[in-house]
């Protein structure tokens, strides 16, 4: 059995639709982050990070979010069709493994600057903070010109073009954190995102995530 250790709305967030997606017998377990849950010694000896998500699978245990989505997408090609990633060796796989690793390298990474600046600067240095915040903010924005324009570029449904891929939760996902921005657009006002994220909110595997992790208004 898969375990998925999530919480919600977090990183877990992708994995969990992918699974969905898959239609795969999976379990989650809640890690109570307000009450440290990540932290614990228990957590921390499956992610020594204390970081959310892990994916126990079998004797496998996996953290890190494009790594876990590249896993279920590896290891159950016959579950959906078409794969949720393309064949190996092919470009289409190599430009699978850029939006993936750029979505989790850049954006995933800048995001956690914005939302948590003080991480980046001395203790109650609050300018510097507001500093840091700002210019993650800045290029943020920069990185959801670049989605918006790789979807006008190709036209196509989904992040990849026509095919749905294991790319497509993670977008989401991060798309969707930028719903409280202030002093820019949020991804859901970008010409070509703001479709591309209702034709995602309209997926089974999306909506039941959602409903499972009781994820309040607005959505995006």
């Amino acid at each position: 059995m898969i375990t998925l250790h999530y919480f919600p709305s977090n990183a877990s967030f992708a994995a969990h639709v992918l699974l969905r997606e898959l239609g795969v017998p999976f379990e989650l377990q809640l890690v109570d982050r307000t009450q440290g849950a990540h932290k614990s010694p228990a957590y921390l000896k499956l992610n020594p990070n204390g970081l959310i998500p892990v994916l126990v699978d079998g004797d496998l245990v996996l953290y890190e979010t494009a790594a876990i989505l590249l896993h279920l997408a590896d290891t159950h090609p016959q579950a959906a069709i078409p794969a949720l990633a393309p064949a190996l060796g092919s470009a289409e796989r190599a430009h699978f493994y850029k939006w993936l690793f750029w979505l989790s390298n850049t954006v995933q990474a800048t995001m956690i600057t914005y939302f948590y600046p003080d991480r980046s600067v001395d203790e109650g240095n609050a300018a510097g903070a507001a500093q840091v915040k700002a210019r993650a903010q800045a290029r943020l924005d920069g990185c959801l010109g670049q989605i918006d324009g790789l979807l006008a570029g190709h036209g196509g449904p989904w992040l990849l073009g026509s095919r749905y891929s294991a790319a497509d939760p993670l977008a989401f996902m991060l798309c969707r954190w930028t719903r409280g921005f202030a002093g820019s657009m949020p991804a859901r006002d970008y010409p070509h995102i703001g479709p591309y994220l209702q034709r995602m909110l309209q997926r089974p595997a999306v909506k039941q995530a959602i409903e499972v992790e009781k994820l309040p208004p607005p959505l995006v």
